[in-house]
């Protein structure tokens, strides 16, 4: 049965973010919505909620249909009230009174500590954040759910808790998320959409095995209008040689034929489609300068520490070596990002930590969660042209090449869009030409074909790196050395797959 029903809809902005759009959402499907940053994926969540117009076509819904919207952010007024109360205030009046208990079944159900309960939302981690807005729209009870980016901020145990809570709830509400995360959509969907200007293809496909079918559909598109041109113009040819031909003998007959065939080069012409273009969001480009050096960084045995001195960890005696790509595996608080920070302030002053040893050829690309690199308050033009001491032409050439368009370059940088800062930064990265990567979630907000670039450049250039990240499809795709702390310590192993399915197994 279809809930909400989609003909040829349409949202134009500056530019039309999707076109002549027909989909029908029915009972039991779950549909991932992919598209490239800033291309209308929460556009479409938004006239799906009937919060926002399409500029063309037509939305129907079945009657008294409660459609429940997860967005990305907290609204402010949302701040300064605790979880419990944000997941309470979601509750008509009338069943504040009697029906309360809805709302510690929902906490329940994502496993919400009672301690964590009372707190104000402005005290809780983005990840927390992004569950307590997932609980104030499922305690409304809705009848479909429409979740926008469910997993930015959210660890890996807190991603297996939601995939793990999406596949138990009821089939009969259809579960539509609009997500950059690869995995995530794989464990979580049966169908996949993908957002185009023109026309928009939907498979009924987890992403991955989706996108191989797109890919075919792409490429044999190509190859037809590929074929289809090259025959429109040998009709023109052939056209061009019997108009010749027919002025010169003037033959009515071969003045006939030449229109005929004219006609035909036209028709074809017209009814060939181009294979889809997606407009660049921006080139992500890296560089590494090399060096002869073996050995970037010798590890011997540090401690790696909380700010009051408690012991995370010790590594061990370890080796980062030239072309090694070291993903770092653990849960939340074991102390990746305080490994990090430790590494980076060896390498940024030698002899600062004395059980860290960095080779003095080392030149470092660094880049944290917050993107802290570029700041917030200088604009993309001057921070670019300032730094690296180039001039202002140039400056907006490599900008505009990285995705920062011209009107964006002289806003300040916490104008810019996630995905905008993160280009930015690996952009800073780029000009930097380090030989070692110290990456600290360099996926956050970038979308899927920004971190297919990513990874595609990590490898081309045999970058030697030492990342965290929460990405599965990225950590697969890149690492060939794996860090796993737990209990205290640090190992090598493997494979990344038997911590994300101790990880797996612990939040079911």
């Amino acid at each position: 049965m279809a809930l909400i029903s989609l003909k040829s809809l349409g949202v134009t902005m500056s530019a039309p973010l999707f076109s002549n759009l027909d989909l029908i959402i029915g009972a039991g499907d779950r549909l991932g919505i992919v598209a490239a940053n800033g291309r209308g994926k929460s556009t479409l969540l938004r006239c799906l909620a009937g919060e926002l117009d399409a500029t063309s076509g037509d939305i129907t819904r079945t009657r008294g249909l409660c459609v429940g919207h997860v967005e990305q952010s907290v609204p402010d007024a949302l701040l300064d009230r605790s979880f419990h109360q944000v997941v309470a205030d979601a509750l008509p009046p009338e069943q504040l009174g009697s029906e309360l208990w809805r709302v510690d079944v929902v906490l329940d159900s994502l496993d919400v500590p009672e301690d964590m309960r009372d707190r104000p939302m402005r005290a809780l981690s983005g990840g927390w954040q992004r569950l307590a807005l997932i609980a104030r729209v499922w305690v409304t009870d809705p009848d479909v759910l429409l979740l926008d980016e469910p997993t930015n901020h959210l660890d890996l145990a807190r991603i297996s808790q939601l995939e793990t809570w999406l596949n138990a709830l009821p089939r009969d509400v259809p579960v539509i998320i609009a997500s950059h995360d690869r995995a995530f959509l794989d464990a979580t969907t049966n169908r996949t959409l993908f957002l185009r200007p023109e026309e928009s293809p939907v498979f009924s496909l987890p992403y991955s095995r989706a996108r191989q079918a797109l890919d075919e559909v792409d490429a044999s598109t190509a190859r037809r209008f590929e074929r289809d041109m090259k025959v429109a113009q040998q009709l023109r040819r052939q056209a061009a040689k019997l108009n010749n031909i027919g002025i010169n003998s003037g033959s009515d007959l071969l003045t006939v034929k030449t229109k005929q065939l004219r006609e035909r080069a036209e028709r074809l012409e017209d009814a060939a489609v181009a294979a889809h273009r997606e407009r660049s969001a921006g080139a992500i480009r890296l560089a590494n300068r090399g060096t002869h050096a073996k050995v970037l960084i010798t590890l011997d045995d540090p401690a790696v520490e909380t700010p009051d001195g408690t012991l995370l960890f010790r590594t061990g005696k370890r080796h980062i070596c030239q072309g090694d790509r070291i993903v770092l595996l653990g849960r939340n608080g074991v102390g990746k990002s305080r490994f990090i920070a430790m590494i980076r302030a060896a390498i940024a002053e030698p002899g600062s930590e004395e059980s860290v040893k960095v080779t003095p050829s080392t030149v470092l690309g660094y880049s944290d969660q917050a993107l802290s690199g570029i700041g917030a308050d200088a604009t993309p033009l001057a921070m670019v042209s300032r730094r690296f001491e180039i001039g202002e032409q140039r400056a907006r050439s490599l900008l505009a090449g990285a995705g920062v368009a011209i009107e964006m370059q002289e806003k300040r940088i916490a104008a810019l869009s996630g995905g905008q800062r993160s280009r930015l930064m690996l952009l800073v990265l780029r000009l930097l030409n380090p030989n070692f990567y110290l990456l600290d979630e360099p996926t956050n907000h970038l979308d899927i074909d920004g971190q297919e670039a990513l990874e595609d450049e990590l490898l081309k250039h045999q970058a030697s790196c030492l990342l965290a990240s929460h990405d599965r499809s990225f950590i697969r795709a890149i690492g060939n050395r794996f860090w796993l702390i737990e209990k205290r310590r640090l190992t090598e192993v493997d494979s990344p797959e038997g911590f994300f399915r101790s990880v797996a197994a612990t939040e079911r």
